[in-house]
């Protein structure tokens, strides 16, 4: 079974996720920091993240190389999610190990896409 982690500071967009990715086939954890979500990683290794582009705590590039210093993560596929396009951003946060992005809000057959293009999720 896959586990996916969702790391965003809003707890709706957390429940969209579990609500979409849930399932028989894949555990879906949370967090709603940078700090939290990095402690749970060192404990349980998830085999994706789906990232915040702005926590709370730590942009994305920050929590990506912190995240990759963990052992057995290199492997691991994260797909940063923003608010508005931005091209900085998003080279900055594929320059420290991100995989993909994506724009919030988002829904049930774009998350899925991403998680195709991904290779995460069949």
């Amino acid at each position: 079974m896959k586990r996916c982690m969702i790391v965003d500071d809003s707890s709706i967009i957390r429940k969209v996720v579990k609500r979409i990715l849930g399932g028989p086939d894949m555990i879906v954890v949370e967090a709603g920091n940078g700090r939290d979500a990095l402690a749970m990683c060192a404990a349980d290794l998830p085999d994706a993240i789906i990232l915040d582009g702005t926590l709370p705590d730590m942009q994305a590039p920050e929590f990506i190389h912190a995240f990759k210093a963990i052992p057995g993560a290199k492997d691991v596929r994260i797909l940063v999610a923003i608010l508005e396009f931005d091209i900085g951003a998003i080279m900055r946060a594929k320059r420290a190990g991100a995989h993909g992005y994506m724009l919030k809000p988002f829904n049930r057959a774009q998350l899925m896409d991403r998680f195709r293009e991904l290779k995460i999720a069949a």
